[in-house]
């Protein structure tokens, strides 16, 4: 397989030494974690299947809603351990025999378009993070799954940006005023938490939402600024940020023997947005592939779409999707940054660690 070869000249060529602190990486989430699982859902209509997606890195569509690798990708490679395939995917393999076992270095249940309130868009056929732990914990109960590789295993959660862009969708229907909506979120990554440390996660990274109100896509609502990030929709994702922190730091108290750690990515790409050239980047408003206002108004590789000629030069791939070069920079800033990026500690300190497990 030509590009398991080209990961392996990869990770031999950065040097790296897998961590025997951390085995695997579980991933649960929305398209920015996806890596193909939404290709496996029958009628799922949220797609990144189809060129030029996957152009930059993997050379062909894998699904994954960038033009290469997500920040689960770029940990794994930090830690050494394979990529994590797709849970669907894998579940396939081992149902018609093609494969004995899941992966020994975790699993991706990420499903793009999701979120963590039930009811976000379902009618596209996406799975909720809720239904994402159901499968986890299916496998857990079938012994799929050992939980001693749970237990000594990095646990990423990242969701939220699709109930937040959803709330400012110009519909009739009456809706929780934005502190309620905003505490119903919470509550269910709560109850998220409590779960996945009941089936033995100990080290559990939960990722902050980006400025969703800068996102190229809010060219689709009527009521957002062009020229400007929205700054409702902002106020209302620190909100969300802001009560998300606080529940990561509760978790060593809630859960004796786990570690949450949080990872500011808000604050990440607002500095990247604050000193573009520093970071390479030449434009940090507009999509590199789309069309419309901020090439926000045509998904990228849809009739009608026009790509740039360098992503590496843009903030985002798509009309809501970091570039593979923004994903890293956040990647490294979550990796080793300073409590500015990610507190209380980094997830190579978090990897590093030796738990005492009970």
């Amino acid at each position: 397989n030509l590009y398991t070869t080209h990961l392996l000249i990869l990770l031999v060529l950065i040097n790296l030494s897998p961590s025997l602190n951390v085995p695997a990486i579980f991933i649960f989430g929305d398209s920015v974690f996806d890596a193909g699982n939404n290709h496996f859902i029958k009628n799922c209509s949220v797609q990144a299947d189809f060129p030029p997606y996957g152009s930059t890195f993997f050379h062909h569509p894998t699904g994954r809603f960038t033009d290469g690798r997500t920040v689960a990708d770029f940990i794994s490679q930090f830690i050494g351990i394979g990529l994590q395939q797709p849970y669907l995917e894998a579940q396939i393999a081992v149902m018609n025999g093609s494969s004995k076992e899941y992966p020994s270095n975790g699993l991706n249940f990420a499903s793009a378009g999701s979120g963590v309130l039930q009811g976000t868009n379902k009618d596209w056929g996406v799975l909720p993070i809720q239904e994402q732990l159901r499968q986890f914990k299916t496998l857990i109960e079938q012994k799929a799954i050992n939980r001693s590789v749970v237990e000594r295993s990095l646990f990423f959660l990242e969701s939220g940006s699709n109930d937040i862009f959803n709330y400012f969708l110009p519909l009739d229907t009456p809706k929780l005023d934005p502190d309620a909506y905003v505490e119903a979120m919470v509550k269910e990554v709560t109850i998220l938490t409590d779960q996945i440390y009941k089936v033995g996660a100990r080290r559990i990274v939960v990722f902050s939402l980006g400025p969703v109100g800068c996102v190229p896509a809010r060219a689709l609502l009527p009521a957002a600024p062009i020229k400007r990030c929205y700054g409702k929709m902002n106020a209302m994702v620190k909100k969300y940020n802001k009560r998300l922190e606080s529940l990561v730091n509760d978790i060593p108290t809630r859960h004796p023997g786990a570690i949450g750690v949080y990872g500011a990515v808000y604050d990440t790409v607002q500095h990247l947005r604050a000193a573009p050239t520093r970071y390479g980047f030449s434009n940090v408003s507009s999509a590199c592939c789309g069309d419309g206002p901020l090439g926000g108004e045509v998904q990228c590789g849809k009739e009608g779409y026009k790509i740039c000629q360098n992503p590496q030069g843009f903030l985002f791939w798509d009309y809501f999707h970091p570039t593979q070069h923004t994903y890293e920079l956040i990647s490294k800033a979550l990796w080793e940054g300073k409590k500015s990026r990610i507190r209380p500690i980094n997830v190579k300190t978090l990897t590093n660690l030796t738990l005492a497990l009970a």
